[in-house]
């Protein structure tokens, strides 16, 4: 199955993913938060790696782009944050979850992490993802199968 997608881009366009096969893509909670800002800053310090084994990263949550815009300037992320605000895209990934904070349930995005191959095919996937060293886990299944 391929998994193709268009959604708003913190660069204030709109982000095909079709045309930037393969793709490493990573979804979060929310942004401005520790473990989202900490996973952010892990894949931008790597991204040079990413791009050097042919992919593009992306971060997908349902913040707005003007959300996206602050934290990528506040953080100096290097890649593109997506706004999922509908879910249509978290669904499409079967991330969203019930959740338990502070003892009550809600729906929100599980951390995952997907790779989607030339074709558009999810080829790795990481759910429940703890942040520790996630970015770099990512990095060296690539670049094993690079060899």
């Amino acid at each position: 199955m391929s998994y193709h997608f268009t959604l708003p881009s913190s660069n204030g366009g709109v982000f095909d993913s079709a045309a930037h096969l393969p793709l490493v893509v990573y979804f979060y909670p929310k942004d401005n938060t520790p473990g989202c800002t900490t996973e952010g800053l892990d894949f931008n310090a790597r991204l040079p790696e990413f791009q050097a084994l042919g992919y593009t990263v992306v971060g997908i949550s349902r913040d707005s782009v003007k959300t996206h815009q602050n934290f990528c300037t506040k953080q100096g992320f290097q890649f593109e944050l997506l706004s999922d605000a509908d879910e249509t895209v978290c669904k499409l990934f079967d991330v969203i979850k019930l959740k338990k904070l502070y003892g009550k349930e809600h729906l929100g995005i599980e951390r995952s992490t997907f790779v989607l191959n030339a074709q558009g095919e999810i080829v790795h996937e990481w759910r429940k993802v703890k942040v520790a060293d996630h970015a770099q886990e990512v990095l060296e299944t690539l670049r094993a199968e690079a060899v």
